[in-house]
């Protein structure tokens, strides 16, 4: 696994904790987004640190950063809208990391997800993967025009990405692959290693392109 380095995402008036990862010769980067900051999510999240070394493993650069009031992240909980500007921040900055010319892609848990999906409609992007998007909670805003393969991976047992919610948004986003993981829930307790199967299949998919 590549080893990350500590680095500090400027976003408007705040300064975002992350951490990157810059494997040798990698051209295609993905910023990776974590659960909700009230309800204790930041970046050391397992599902996030499963996301980030299956994308590391395959030669992706990566940022996972804290949203803006997490950790050592200045400000305070924006209630989704600060933190697409967040978002968007962590995006230019490993831009920037990579180089010109570079391939950037977008991957989010739960709430991570949902602001995601959100940003993807303003910023082209190389993919997209929508782990555990709390559809039973939240109006997720549909992506347009990603410009590659986009996954959607949730629990069989998600209590917040319920079975009706995930078909619907299977009948609205067709252009996106479905994987349901049986026997996990939201948290992914026991089951990191099928999520970090699902998300591997996506990066393979996203170098290909």
């Amino acid at each position: 696994m590549i080893s990350e380095r500590p680095t500090t995402v400027r976003a408007g008036a705040e300064t975002l904790e992350a951490r990157l990862a810059v494997p040798t010769g990698a051209r295609v980067g993905v910023v990776i987004s974590h659960p909700h900051p009230l309800y204790g999510g930041d970046m050391d999240n397992p599902v996030i640190d499963r996301m980030v070394e299956v994308c590391t493993a395959r030669g992706l650069a990566t940022l996972r950063f804290n949203f803006r009031g997490v950790g050592a992240s200045t400000g305070r909980h924006d209630e989704g809208r600060g933190e697409r500007d967040d978002m968007r921040a962590s995006l230019a900055h490993l831009e920037a990391a990579l180089g010109g010319g570079a391939r950037l892609a977008l991957a989010g848990y739960s709430f991570g997800a949902a602001i995601a999906a959100a940003v993807a409609r303003t910023v082209p992007l190389a993919g997209l993967a929508l782990v555990a998007p709390p559809l039973r909670v939240a109006e997720l805003d549909l992506p347009r025009g990603v410009g590659g393969p986009i996954v959607v991976v949730a629990g069989a047992e998600d209590q917040y990405c319920p079975a009706p919610a995930l078909e619907s948004l299977r009948s609205t986003l067709p252009e996106a692959t479905v994987i349901v993981i049986e026997g996990a829930d939201h948290f992914f307790f026991g089951s990191l290693m099928p999520l970090g199967d699902a998300v591997g299949a996506w990066a393979d998919a996203l170098l290909a392109d």
